[in-house]
Order: structure tokens, then sequence, then C-alpha cells
């Protein structure tokens, strides 16, 4: 190795390069949580990652270009984060939500206004089973409340033509319908149908939700009845047609998984759509990013893959064209309120 002096930069020097300096921590300036976010932006580590995920995510929300994809994994409903959901909802941060069958089970015991309760690590699982009981990490879903679910699933089915060939945003379209005319609790389908959002569940069986539409169709074969057919290709179709009438692209996800990808895969979607069957269809890449997971790269899972890897499937701008991103590193229950707050305040 040739043998070299490092250059003498003065801290000047160091700023005409357009560094950003590091600023401490100051608890006396911090009277909201947007205060605290800012401040944050400014320091290192996942502290920082935290604040620079607000900056993109109110980037997203102002560009009236975007739209933006909220895709949810993880329990995040039995761990009280729905809300949080709705509010984005609510507040036209989330113009689609892509999420796993169980958020929307969980969610939707919230919206009969049942509880969920917290449960100590040193509880017997076997004793929770005998009692009605099913734990989720460190708190409880009850059993009963899963079959009142099960008997609203069953009116809402009911009420529709077994002619009619069901996909998962048809089923979670009507049974917002039914907690928008039923329920005064928050929830992410009564908000996804007051805002004409639609709600996506790919591994739909994956869940009690689709259980409880399998249990409908048994019970209709067990009485010479017609049963429903169930075609996810709908939801496909559905999502890539409105992807590809959009200007810019977004993504909030919380976890990854099943969500994530299916949201992410319909840019690729759209390309082998032109390039195998000559159909002409724009060219589409999520310009905003915002990934709240603690799942590091090395796993090798898909909610570790980081946006840059996206950018060699065509799923993502990449930063050099403009792309922007902002990964967390971070349980969601903690990180995902403060960065939605902090944007909230600043609108």
């Amino acid at each position: 190795m040739k043998k070299g002096k490092r250059k003498k930069e003065s801290y000047q020097d160091v700023l005409s390069a357009k560094f950003v300096p590091t600023k401490p921590m100051d608890l006396s300036k911090v009277k909201t949580v947007g205060d605290m976010v800012k401040q944050m932006e400014f320091t290192s580590f996942g502290a920082r990652n935290v604040g620079e995920a607000a900056n993109v995510l109110y980037e997203m929300y102002k560009d009236k270009d975007c739209y933006t994809v909220l895709t949810i994994s993880g329990a995040m409903t039995v761990a009280k984060m729905g809300s949080i959901a709705c509010d984005m909802i609510e507040n036209g941060m989330a113009d689609a939500v892509v999420t796993t069958g169980a958020v929307i089970t969980h969610g939707f015991v919230e919206g009969l206004e049942k509880a969920h309760f917290k449960v100590d690590a040193g509880t017997s699982d076997i004793e929770l089973y005998h009692s009605g009981c099913n734990r989720v990490y460190d708190t409880l879903e009850l059993e009963s409340s899963l079959n009142d679910m099960e008997k609203i699933v069953e009116k809402v089915l009911d009420g529709i033509n077994r002619e009619k060939e069901l996909c998962s945003s048809f089923i979670a379209h009507e049974l917002g319908k039914f907690l928008s005319k039923h329920s005064k609790m928050k929830n992410i389908l009564r908000s996804a149908y007051e805002k004409n959002v639609p709600v996506f569940i790919p591994a739909f069986t994956d869940s009690e939700l689709g259980l409880d539409v399998g249990l409908y169709n048994r019970r209709a074969a067990g009485k010479g009845g017609k049963r429903f057919s169930f075609d996810p290709f709908l939801d496909l179709e559905a999502f890539t047609k409105q992807i590809e009438k959009q200007k810019t692209l977004g993504i909030f996800t919380i976890g990854g998984g099943v969500p994530r990808n299916w949201a992410q895969q319909v840019c690729p979607y759209l390309d082998i759509i032109a390039s195998r069957l000559n159909e002409k269809t724009p060219f589409m890449r999520y310009k905003y990013g915002v990934r709240i997971c603690p799942e590091p790269v090395h796993w090798g899972g898909l909610s570790g893959c980081t946006y840059q890897e996206g950018v060699s499937w065509g799923k993502f701008v990449p930063v050099s064209e403009g792309g922007r991103w902002a990964e967390v590193y971070c349980d969601a229950t903690i990180a995902w309120p403060l960065i939605v707050k902090a944007v909230l305040e600043r609108l």
C-alpha cells in the first residue's frame, strides 16, 4: 500500500462538503412528540432512523401525487396498535392497506368492543388452553370473542348472493360496512370502509377470519346449500389496476412477510405483463418507503430484506434517481406511534 498523508481538513472544510452536523438531545426543549422526533433526526443509530422515517412519511403525505400503501404484519392489533393504522387512514396517510388476516381478526374483535388481556410469562399454556384463552406473546385473546366474531361473519355472509365470487378485499369491505353501522370503536376495517380505502389480505386463509369463511362453506354444504367460491386473483388484479393509475408510489411497512412482498411485487408484475404479454403498462416503482422491522438482513428472511435489494427487482426507485427510503430497526410498538404522532403534529 502506497504511503501517503491524510488530508487535514478544518471544521469549515467538512461543512463545505455538505456534511450535516449531529446535535445533542436537549430535553428541555421538548414539549411535544414532534419536538422529540425532530431532535432524534440529528442524533445517531436507531433514534436517527426514527427521525428520518418521520421526514419520509411527511414527504409522502405532502406529495399530492403519491399513492401510499400501508402494509402490516405481526400482532399489531392484539398489541393495541390498530388505532394508529386508523389514524393513518383517516388522515390520508394510507390509500390502501395490505395486511395479514390475524391483524384484521384481532382488530375485528376490538371493533366488537371485546377486550384483550395482559398475561404473566409464568402462566401455563396448558391451563390457558383449557380455560379458553389463546396467548399471543404477552397478551390473551379469548376464544369466546372469536366465537362471537364467527357469528358476525356468518351474518354478513348470509347477506351476500352465493353466486358472488369472493376475495379478501370484498369481504373486508363488507365487514367494514357492518362495523360502520354497528360499532363506535376505532377499527381498521371501519376506518377503511368510511374512507373508501381498500384492504387486501393476501394470505386470507392463514387466519381465524379465513377459517370462519371455511366454516361457513362447510355449514352450507352440510345443509345442501351452495358454497362460496374464493378467487385471490381478484385481489391481485384490483390492486394492480389501482396502482397502474398512479403517478407516484409510497409504501409504509410494519414488519414484512406476505403483506410487504405482495404490495411490492405489483411493480414487477406490471413489468412482466409488458415484456411477456406485450401489453401496454406503465413502469411503476415505489419512490418513497418507510420500513419498521427489527429483523436484520443476515437471517435471510424477507422481512429483513432492504429496500436497496428491491431496486434489483424493479420494485423501488434508486436513491440516485430520487428514491426516499427510511428503515427503522425497532419494535414497531415503539417506533410506529412516535413517527405517526410526530407527522400528525406537523400537519
